[in-house]
């Protein structure tokens, strides 16, 4: 099972907190903006997430860079619209993910769930998922298609993470026994 204890925003305004606010769960904004720089910014982070002492955290949409704590790591998965290691790192996020990937002209696209270090879309990766990129495709019909292998791919490596059927150790995702994705 999985219970979902609260949301947090780097801004205000984000679809994550409405749905949240629906769903009766506790959010907070934790603005990066609002920080003199990411050390700051991830020491506020880390006491607001800290105090609901979660198994998982996950990241889908939280473009800040945040600098884990001890206590955090191996427990925080990212959301990323690429095949990673393509098209990830600082500066790649919603359209331009999307504009590289037609630029490039690669046939493959997709999404890729990670854990978290303290690099842009660095940590080791816990499954990828494909879609073709069409030969009509703009940056608005592709992130559609990516958008939704996300939508598969995250509850999977929730479920799997529920499971333990994977886990992060060091630079590596090991897992445990088959993996029925």
């Amino acid at each position: 099972d999985v219970e979902f204890v609260r949301v947090v925003a780097s801004r205000p305004g984000v679809r994550g907190l409405e749905v949240a606010q629906g769903a009766s769960l506790p959010t907070t904004v934790v603005a990066r903006r609002e920080h003199s720089d990411t050390d700051a910014f991830s020491r506020q982070l880390d006491e607001v997430v800290i105090q609901d002492e979660p198994d998982l955290v996950v990241m889908a949409g939280f473009l800040s860079l945040w600098r884990l704590p001890d206590a955090l790591r191996g427990k925080v998965i990212n959301i990323h619209p690429s095949l990673l290691p393509a098209f990830g790192g600082k500066g790649f996020y919603g359209r331009r993910v999307h504009e590289a990937v037609l630029e490039a002209g690669v046939r493959l696209s997709g999404c890729t769930v990670h854990f978290v270090d303290d690099r842009y879309d660095q940590g080791p990766i816990i499954l990828q998922q494909s879609c073709e990129v069409l030969p009509d495709d703009d940056a608005d019909t592709l992130a559609a298609r990516v958008f939704s292998v996300e939508c598969l791919a995250l509850p999977k490596a929730i479920r799997g993470f529920a499971a333990k059927r994977y886990r992060c150790e060091g630079q590596k995702t090991t897992y445990e026994g088959p993996i029925d994705w």
